[in-house]
């Protein structure tokens, strides 16, 4: 467990970034203290964690006026935390180490670590004839340039023994990734497991053809998606983190045990929403992503510093970060509540 540690305060962030439209219950944003929340993309399943409990009154109870929107990748939500544009984001922990280190007066820090494994995946399909990762080697690998599963690669196949330096990338947009490998035009991907896997479903590809390798079962086992806002925000709000973190948890218990309910209340927000897929892409997050051993034994949202010293590094390596944050300067467990109720499983 990492010690507790009295947060630094950060300058004003600065930059401007417009609000998408609401996809919060209008009928909570009546009382409390308004929180901004942005989301780490587009509604997905495990998203449901923190609309069901806005449906309930779960963050009206602890104070909050809860305004959530949709995200457009994990860096763009860092982004806009760090700018004040929202105070909450919920995006892939990786990103701040860059980010922290670039722009020390507007640090960010984890105060709620959702998935206790990335998802960052190397993925593929039966006919590339891949059958280990260190098949990769000499193939053609895809991914967007930049793009966060493919900056951790290098440390990837240093642990999974894969030799790296005959593989041909290819970049391009995100939303081309999963279709270029359906139609064979690049061997294999890097990229979040439940995203990659249920859109090459989406494409029609069968399931029993798709083969997939997690970093975090693979060797590379660091964190994933995380609540995150400012440093000084945190000072100054220590209740109302306490609260969303709370209201969180209890929404999270609430979609395991009522996962057709958080299908449900996202389809509420989003005409398009695919319960059936979504409700299966939440499954997969859950049993690889969130109830890991250590969740088991510490309860959702544990810290290990040992770990977190661990993504740190890979990402500086990754990055070419020269002055990489310290744990305790991008974590911290003093909003969590007692392990006892974060048991999950």
């Amino acid at each position: 467990m990492l010690a507790r540690r009295t947060l630094l305060a950060a300058g004003a962030a600065g930059l401007a970034a417009p609000l998408a439209a609401s996809l919060s219950s209008p009928a909570l944003a009546q009382a409390g203290a308004p929180v901004r929340f942005a989301l780490d993309w587009a509604l997905q399943g495990n998203h449901a964690m923190f609309a069901l409990p806005d449906d309930r009154g779960v963050f009206r109870r602890e104070g909050i006026a809860l305004r959530m929107d949709r995200g457009f990748g994990s860096g763009d939500t860092t982004v806009k935390v760090a700018s004040g544009a929202y105070d909450i984001g919920y995006t892939d922990v990786s990103t701040l180490v860059k980010f922290n280190a670039e722009n020390p007066d507007k640090r960010l820090v984890s105060f709620y670590q959702v998935l206790d494994r990335t998802a960052a995946a190397l993925i593929t399909l039966k006919k590339s004839g891949i059958t280990t990762p260190k098949g990769v080697a000499g193939k053609r690998l895809g991914a967007p340039e930049g793009e966060g599963s493919r900056m951790l690669f290098p440390a990837f196949s240093r642990v999974a023994g894969i030799e790296a330096s005959g593989i041909r990338w290819t970049s391009m947009a995100a939303n081309l990734r999963d279709t270029m490998l359906a139609q064979g035009q690049v061997d294999a991907v890097t990229g979040f497991l439940f995203t990659t896997y249920f859109n090459l479903v989406g494409l029609g590809t069968a399931e029993s053809d798709i083969v997939a390798w997690p970093y975090a079962e693979n060797g590379l086992d660091i964190y994933g998606s995380a609540l995150v806002a400012r440093a000084e925000w945190l000072e100054r709000n220590p209740q109302v983190a306490a609260g969303f973190v709370r209201a969180s948890v209890e929404g999270l218990k609430m979609l395991i045990a009522e996962p057709d309910a958080g299908m449900a209340a996202l389809k509420k927000r989003e005409a398009l929403f695919d319960e059936a897929l979504e409700k299966r892409r939440w499954g997969m997050t859950y049993e690889r992503s969130i109830l890991t051993p250590n969740v088991k034994a510490g309860g959702t949202g544990v810290l290990d510093s040992a770990r977190a010293e661990t993504l740190i590094r890979v990402n500086a390596e990754a990055y070419g970060v020269a002055n990489p944050p310290k744990v305790a300067d991008m974590f911290t467990d003093r909003f969590l509540p007692p392990a006892a109720d974060r048991r999950i499983g």
